[in-house]
């Protein structure tokens, strides 16, 4: 899978947000939370459409949260390829939790560790 990100994989509709906030079923690895729902999405080329997003309370300056929200688009980027989605579509929208910025590195730990959490939460139980 490239390295991309392109718009038809991110998760831009309202109604779907809402609805991930409402039914979606999350994991956490900190600073990072992911709220997940498995739903029929809009474009047939995309098994996940994600999106970022960080608090206004926790980071007054726009300045700070768009540069969590693009560090975060990287190491989502860069690790999307570990998701397992088992031929289904999912919506995701990653929360950053944190109350202060972290370092890329530690990010790309916390989204690789959030992608396995995911991975194990959407895993078939075996009976």
């Amino acid at each position: 899978m490239p390295h991309t990100y392109p718009k038809a994989e991110k998760l831009k509709s309202k109604k779907l947000i809402d609805t991930l906030f409402i039914e979606g079923k999350s994991v956490k690895s900190f600073p990072l939370r992911m709220v997940y729902i498995e739903t029929p999405l809009s474009t047939d080329a995309y098994m996940v459409q994600a999106g970022v997003s960080v608090s206004k309370r926790n980071f007054k300056l726009a300045v700070s949260r768009n540069r969590i929200k693009r560090l975060m688009r990287e190491s989502y980027r860069l690790h999307k390829d570990l998701i397992d989605t088992k031929g289904t579509t999912f919506a995701m929208l990653i929360l950053y939790t944190g109350q202060e910025e972290v370092p890329q590195a530690v990010l790309h730990k916390a989204m690789v560790k959030l992608i396995k959490r995911f991975n194990d939460a959407t895993a078939p139980t075996t009976s």
